[in-house]
């Protein structure tokens, strides 16, 4: 593919035109003209993910759009942004590429687009684009994440490409950036102020430090209204959360759940990560910690998700068994796969909740104790039988 893009302008004339032209001693030409001249080797290989790259004026945007063309022009008149998505959408599809960039905070679904918060614009967007480019075009995205704050940048970026290569999609992000490269993993990058292009490998985003650790029932005032269904949480839970770099990124809330056959069962009464960072899977580093720790202390560990995202992702976990198929209105048939575990609730107008149990490795015995606390199921103080 040639790149061979021009400019030109015819500049202004006016008074202060000329002032400024005298002032700074800069000519007034007949015609200004900007082009670059170049390829992209586009059909060496087979690629899903492209970012054009530079400063601001290197010409970004207009080799995006005379190259590939122009970017989706959105308009957002609804008063609740999932009925903004083209009507031909499925519920299922607005849903789940909203849960795909990290949008998942169903009560922002229902506001229009003008009060959500800049990082939410930025993740509803790219939702949309994504979802309503053709599907033989790639989708194009200028200006990626010019208006948000870095950190949404970075899981943006991610959220982004695993979409992409998931659902076998070209994208082409154009953007000033360059701390995206890591998260967004691009397979080329072409930096049009030195016409550089280069191929890359696909490698593992950077890793990210996780802190976690039990927390006054006051924490949940942070999360309770990301959370996606009621915002009230028992006294009586026992709340964790999860921090990176010293910032609240996910909550969890651990409620003892007696049962007539079992006394020793804690269950996930609060699962919430906020808006900025989701898309990194810290509910479930969170989660999983949690769960680990009760299990070492004798506890059997429930989950008792109604989201759809919360389903699948625990239904594709190793450490978590499906006890439960979605509430008691599965159809007698049964469920044939596990995106049907996801959605079925979606089809019928129903919330699908489930139920997992915890089957991973139980955590340090001492750790546990130091993260949840001196609590211990009634099945380890049993002594155990005299010997002999």
């Amino acid at each position: 593919m040639k790149i061979d893009v021009a400019v030109e302008t015819e500049p202004s004339r006016t008074v202060r035109a000329q002032q400024l032209s005298a002032a700074f001693d800069v000519p007034l030409r007949e015609r200004e003209r900007l082009s670059w001249k170049g390829e992209l080797p586009l059909d060496e290989r087979d690629w899903l993910v492209g970012l054009i790259v530079g400063p601001s004026g290197s010409g970004k945007s207009t080799i995006l759009r005379e190259t590939f063309g122009d970017a989706l022009s959105l308009a957002w008149p609804s008063r609740a942004v999932v009925d903004d998505f083209s009507g031909e959408m499925s519920i299922e599809d607005v849903v789940g590429v909203c849960q795909a960039v990290g949008f998942n905070t169903i009560p922002a679904w229902l506001r229009p687009f003008d009060v959500l918060s800049t990082g939410e614009q930025f993740r509803v967007t790219l939702a949309r684009t994504m979802l309503e480019t053709p599907p033989h075009e790639p989708v194009l995205i200028d200006e990626f994440t010019s208006v948000v704050d870095r950190q949404i940048a970075k899981i943006g970026a991610h959220a982004v490409q695993k979409w992409c290569r998931r659902e076998e999609r070209q994208l082409i992000a154009a953007t000033c950036h360059y701390d995206v490269i890591d998260w967004l993993q691009p397979d080329w990058v072409f930096e049009p102020a030195s016409m550089n292009f280069a191929w890359r490998h696909l490698q593992r985003r950077p890793d990210v430090e996780c802190v976690i650790r039990r927390v006054s029932h006051a924490a949940w005032s942070r999360f309770a209204r990301f959370h996606y269904l009621t915002a009230e949480l028992s006294r009586s839970a026992q709340c964790f959360q999860l921090d990176v770099d010293g910032h609240a990124a996910a909550f969890a809330g651990i409620l003892h759940r007696p049962h007539s056959k079992n006394a020793n069962i804690k269950g996930v009464s609060r699962l919430v990560t906020l808006p900025d960072w989701q898309g990194l899977g810290l509910a479930f580093a969170l989660v999983d910690r949690v769960a680990a720790a009760y299990t070492a202390l004798g506890f059997d560990v429930h989950t008792y998700p109604a989201h759809p995202a919360l389903i699948r992702s625990f239904d594709r976990s190793t450490i978590w068994q499906l006890r439960h198929r979605p509430a008691t209105f599965v159809p007698q048939h049964g469920l044939k796969s596990r995106q049907n575990i996801a959605t079925w609730g979606w089809k019928q107008g129903r919330r699908p909740n489930a139920v997992f149990r915890y089957v991973g490795a139980p955590l340090d015995v001492s750790q546990a104790r130091g993260l949840v606390g001196e609590t211990t199921s009634k099945r380890t103080r049993q002594k155990a039988p005299a010997s002999g």
